[in-house]
């Protein structure tokens, strides 16, 4: 199809055919294709008519499990709620969402406290689709159903990602794999992409077309007329000299947008009241035995098909497994929803900033405020998970001054105080902005509602008419209008960025939750959460000992022992594979420990723990238990006959099995031939060195050592901080001159868009690992010790970063070898001994 201006230029002489052709199109009504959403035929039990009927029965079932006594509130709340279903029609949806995840708890699969304005609704909360109480917590069901603007309730939910799959599962069987179908989406072509896609096929050399692709700024959903706005030299290139660039820019600008590749939507499902093939296209996915639709979601609910988000949630397979292990450990069955929510090392934890591996607190900015906020309660955590966003994080000082007495708190109208108490006297939350509408101004939470849309959606036009009727109203109150007017400013701010408090709240739970589990089962947790860098780093600064793997006691994931201490998961092995892993701790629950590689060899299934997943384990250490032999040997190479041990190993383990399966006997004796073992070669270990290096390459950890442990003596008198404390709070190194050493574990040197060279590298010590940014002439001075494996002593200054007003870095200005700093700065040895000792 030609563009706009293609036709325009077609049709310069005759420019009123563009005229009536316009004019055409303004004449034509486009009608709305959308149908109302047919859900799926709930079946009602023995006794019901009406699915209403149902819901309220369960709903007042559940809130005399919920609630120790079903007071007048929790009764009034429910009627409330269960009228706006009834007149929405939403009854067989709530029914349909309750039955499955209640079909999930029968499967063992963990189910999230509740995710978006859903933790709202008390109906939810009692029908157990929520677990989270919302009388108690003050959220607002109208922020989820609005009686007012009638749209279809969006109930998302939080499944652990190792059972989600059985849901699915469970649903497809209970209404038919014709009605269930997950969601296509389709992947466009964005503007590096499209350099590259147009470059392959125009043959345009590689090198080439890479650095075509780099020069496009890395800014978040540029587009290439963008881009050759912005770089001169990706501008020039499309109007240049070389042909076969210009046109490889001209087509990738021409192409960027189009659909490239197509894939599945990581949560929707769609469920039909009938055989989807007769509302919309299908396909089947390429690696499951599920339908996919082949429009894209909002396309889908268009032709009138319920889509539901079934979301796979790592928390809750971390909490789910520390749960096992607590219980397996400690003989303690911990219900996970009853713990209480003042726990005193909960709280410690969250004051000291030790949040690493608990969900939603766990980023560097967030464990610094936390250390600021000393949170003391629930609804802490609650503000500081709906404030630590862009946009409200800029009010993150005053609600931490305001909660330590350092900052008055004042109300835009003392009206407000009972709402926003707990917040310091910040607005917060969305619901906040709705309820102070509703107490000013006297706005049914339902037009208050859509106030607050109106608000966030921040087109002018729109809020004037608001602002009169709010002041009018609050006049009316007896409010000053002055006040009403400063009032209203302060929610249309807030409701910009305002966030969901029921969304906020049932995550902050959840946040406590692994935060509980973190504080009291330290290294439970810790085995539910590696494997993780910064996690083993962690668990070593919390003097939880982490063993490294062992085909004689490890599982599949990371286990604690009786001791306490954790067990490295063979299944964290790179290489190694579940079906092979599986198979071997199978085999050794079954018939007892392995004696040897040989005895392994003969018993487990070589078929799937292959060459690839033996050399893994050799590597990783999960075989030095068998005496005798250590790691190098495993692939030491005979060069008589040209085969590795490994290899040995394995043939003759597969000729045992081979034997014993076509049961091979000895004519005379009856008794099966003995293989004989092969001969164990020798050769010299490796260096601890090489040997960690393998382990760390495998592991992706050092486990048996650290490169380090030669250097103790430097790292213990010579530096003056370590890397986990400048990754802690870097902050607190301001414009102070510090050291540090370790050993390289990343380098690389690289040019900038201006051609200037930089490195960067990784550098480790015994805590925790850091990325250092060299640049001009720090670069060229100090380049040479950016090689892996290099063991350095850094000093440097903590200074403001390029272009940034609050935020540091650590900039070396002097590197020197590890190996050379003692002589260097040890000035005198002193030596103690007692005079029992001197002869």
């Amino acid at each position: 199809l030609k563009s706009p201006e293609e036709m325009a230029k077609l049709f310069e002489d005759l420019p009123e055919a563009i005229d009536n052709t316009a004019e055409i199109v303004d004449k034509i009504d486009t009608p709305d294709l959308k149908k109302d959403i047919l859900l799926p035929i709930f079946d009602l039990p023995e006794g019901f008519t009406s699915e209403d009927d149902y819901l309220r029965e369960l709903a007042y079932a559940g809130a005399k499990k919920r609630y120790p006594e079903v007071s007048q509130a929790v009764v009034e709340r429910l009627d409330l709620e269960l009228g706006i279903i009834k007149d929405m029609g939403f009854a067989g949806y709530f029914l349909i969402v309750q039955d499955f995840i209640a079909a999930a708890k029968e499967l063992g699969v963990a189910v999230g406290p509740g995710r978006g304005s859903a933790a709202g609704s008390a109906v939810a909360y009692c029908t157990e689709i929520t677990n989270l109480d919302p009388i108690a917590y003050n959220l607002l069901f109208e922020r989820f159903l609005n009686p007012e603007r009638v749209s279809m309730p969006d109930i998302d939910i939080d499944f652990d990602d190792d059972g989600r799959q059985k849901v699915i599962d469970w649903v497809v069987d209970k209404y038919g794999r014709e009605r269930v179908a997950q969601i296509i989406t389709y992947g466009t072509m964005a503007a590096k992409s499209s350099i590259r896609d147009v470059a392959r096929v125009l043959k345009l050399p590689l090198t080439e077309a890479d650095r075509l692709a780099k020069l496009v700024p890395e800014t978040p959903g540029i587009t290439l007329k963008k881009a050759f706005s912005e770089v001169k030299e990706l501008a020039d290139a499309k109007k240049g000299k070389d042909i076969l660039i210009a046109k490889t820019l001209s087509f990738a600008e021409t192409l960027e947008g189009s659909s490239r590749h197509t894939g599945i939507h990581a949560a929707g499902v769609i469920i039909g009241r009938e055989d989807l093939s007769e509302m919309l296209p299908l396909r089947t996915a390429k690696n499951a035995d599920l339908l996919v639709t082949q429009y894209e979601g909002v396309f889908a609910e268009h032709v009138g098909l319920l889509k539901m988000d079934f979301l796979g949630l790592k928390t809750l397979s971390i909490i789910k497994d520390t749960l096992v292990s607590v219980e397996s450990r400690l003989n303690e069955k911990i219900d996970i929803d009853e713990i209480v929510l003042d726990d005193k090392k909960t709280f410690e934890l969250y004051q000291a900033g030790d949040t690493i591996g608990t969900f939603q607190f766990e980023s560097e900015g967030m464990r610094i405020y936390l250390r600021d906020l000393k949170p003391t309660n629930i609804e802490d955590l609650i503000a500081m998970n709906a404030l630590y966003r862009p946009g409200p994080m800029r009010f993150i000082p005053d609600y931490i001054n305001r909660k330590h007495g350092k900052e008055k708190i004042v109300y835009p109208h003392e009206s407000l105080e009972g709402i926003l108490k707990n917040t310091h006297g910040i607005m917060v939350y969305q619901e906040q902005i709705m309820q102070a509408a509703q107490i000013m101004a006297d706005y049914s939470l339902g037009e208050a509602d859509i106030l607050r849309r109106i608000m966030g959606k921040k087109k002018a036009e729109l809020l004037p008419p608001e602002e009169e009727k709010f002041v009018k109203r609050a006049i009316a109150k007896g409010i000053d209008e002055k006040v009403a007017k400063s009032t209203f400013s302060i929610m249309a701010e807030f409701a910009g960025y305002g966030f969901n408090r029921s969304h906020s709240a049932a995550y902050s739970i959840l946040a406590y939750q692994t935060a509980y589990l973190k504080a009291n089962y330290p290294a439970d947790f810790m085995s539910a959460v590696l494997p993780v860098d910064v996690i083993w780093y962690k668990c070593k600064r919390q003097e939880i000992t982490v063993l490294g793997p062992d085909v004689n006691e490890s599982g599949y994931a990371f286990v604690v022992n009786n001791k306490g201490e954790i067990r490295f998961g063979l299944g964290a092995i790179k290489g190694a594979g579940e079906a092979a892993i599986n198979a071997i701790v199978e085999e050794r629950k079954e018939n007892g420990l392995f004696e040897n590689i040989f005895d392994l060899t003969q018993r487990i299934d070589l078929r799937s723990a292959n060459k690839k997943c033996l050399e893994s384990l050799a590597m990783s250490g999960a075989f030095d238990s068998f005496e005798g032999v250590y790691r190098s040997q495993y692939f030491y190479k005979d060069f008589e006959d040209d085969t590795v041990f490994l290899d040995k190993a394995i043939r003759f383990g597969n000729k045992f099995q081979n034997d014993k399966h076509s049961d091979q006997m000895s004519m005379f004796s009856g008794e099966a031939e003995t293989v004989k073992n092969p001969e164990i070669p020798e050769c010299e270990p490796w260096s601890q060195l090489e040997m960690l290096t393998k382990e760390r390459e495998i592991t992706g950890m050092y486990l048996s050592g650290h490169p380090l442990d030669s250097f103790k003596i430097e790292m213990q008198n010579f530096c003056n901080t370590n890397v986990a404390d400048l990754n802690a709070d870097i902050n607190k190194f301001k414009n102070r001159e510090i050291t540090i050493g370790g050993i390289v574990n990343e380098a690389a040197h690289r040019t900038t868009k201006n051609g200037k060279p930089f490195g960067t590298m990784v550098i480790e010590d015994f805590t925790d690992t850091y990325r250092i940014a060299m640049f001009s002439e720090e670069y060229l001075k100090m380049r040479h010790f950016l090689k892996p494996n290099e063991f350095l002593f850094i000093s440097g200054k903590v200074e403001l970063k390029f272009r940034s007003d609050d935020i540091y870095e650590f900039k070396p200005y002097k590197i020197q070898l590890l190996s050379e700093i003692r002589n260097r700065l040890a000035k005198t040895i002193t030596m103690q001994l007692s005079l029992g000792d001197v002869s």
